[in-house]
């Protein structure tokens, strides 16, 4: 299967990360211009086995995940705050307090707002929401950062 990045297999330019769509069960949550921490490690456990003095057997062990980081400009959307406020305060007490993971999908789309390629992340939930600095002096745009916590991902073609 070819990989994103042959140019030979795409019609036209290859992708840019220049425009991502965050969905949670399906519902849009709003574009963002920027997302870290799309990565897995594999930590790899060792064993010395006595008389070989070769070499060190190496074994895979447990896997992780960064949490997942979010930039973009504000929008008018709730969606991300009713996301929040269903994972912690009145919301996650009103559930009894019971966290509710959710399946969140990151997908990379073209210039014309075409799905290019997802990824689908299992028992996602926000852990942190930074909001705008109002700073009328620096006359910059308005932007927030979220950060999500996830049990991994799989990735999918369109």
């Amino acid at each position: 299967m070819p990989s994103l990045l042959d140019t030979s297999v795409l019609s036209g330019a290859p992708p840019t990360a220049a425009n991502f769509l965050l969905e949670v069960d399906g519902q849009s949550i709003g574009t963002f211009g920027s997302v870290k921490g799309l990565s897995v490690s594999v930590a790899v456990e060792s064993y010395t086995e006595g008389g070989n003095t070769g070499f060190v057997h190496q074994f895979p062990g447990q896997m992780s995940w960064p949490n997942l980081v979010f930039g973009r400009g504000l929008t008018d959307s709730d969606n991300l705050f009713a996301w929040m406020n269903r994972t912690a305060g009145h919301g996650f007490q009103a559930a009894g307090a019971r966290l509710e993971r959710t399946t969140a999908c990151v997908v990379l789309l073209d210039t014309t707002g075409t799905r290019m390629r997802s990824w689908e992340f299992d028992d996602a939930f926000p852990v942190r929401w930074n909001g705008p600095d109002f700073d009328s002096s620096r006359g910059t745009p308005v932007t927030e950062e979220l950060e999500v916590a996830h049990h991994g991902f799989k990735a999918k073609a369109p």
